[in-house]
């Protein structure tokens, strides 16, 4: 995978993840002309497309489209469920995930990828599994802010 872009149905940037090296110049030529691509194709048109160099694969969920290139001899399939498996575990984590929870929330949708996703290979795909290791991480985050907490409420710091 060289990058994927998580955008709304009105073109708006929400998540991207690059893994190739590119200028932020470059990454928004690409980012504009994918997105103005996408966004004019028709829901029952196929959602694999010939790049240059690399194949796009995108799924449109509710408002939100997720949208992965690969290199060539990537399977398409298989990014499409990379996409499929992201979006369940996202679903799971969020009850239902929406547009407002990416936006919200997005250091944990970057998290949730990261997780899913490490070094452009799927880690985990048992979202029952994932869920409890994203509650054990949410436990810790409660239990490092707590101390700050107290501490304000104190007027210690």
């Amino acid at each position: 995978m060289q990058f994927m872009l998580l955008f709304s149905h009105q073109g708006k940037l929400r998540l991207q993840k690059w893994y190739v090296p590119l200028s932020d110049k470059e990454k928004e030529k690409i980012t504009r002309e994918l997105v103005e691509t996408i966004l004019v194709w028709k829901p029952k048109m196929c959602s694999f497309l010939e790049w240059p160099d690399l194949k796009i694969v995108y799924k449109r969920y509710a408002r939100l489209y997720f949208c992965c290139a690969s290199e060539d001899q990537d399977n398409e399939p298989i990014t499409l469920e990379i996409i499929h498996c992201y979006v369940g575990l996202l679903d799971k984590y969020f009850g239902s995930v929406c547009e407002l929870d990416i936006i919200f929330n997005f250091e944990k949708a970057y998290f949730i990828f990261d997780e899913f996703l490490w070094g452009r290979e799927v880690q985990e795909t048992s979202k029952k599994i994932f869920l409890k290791t994203m509650e054990q991480v949410d436990l810790l985050q409660e239990e490092a802010e707590a101390p700050c907490s107290v501490l304000e409420e104190t007027g210690l710091t």
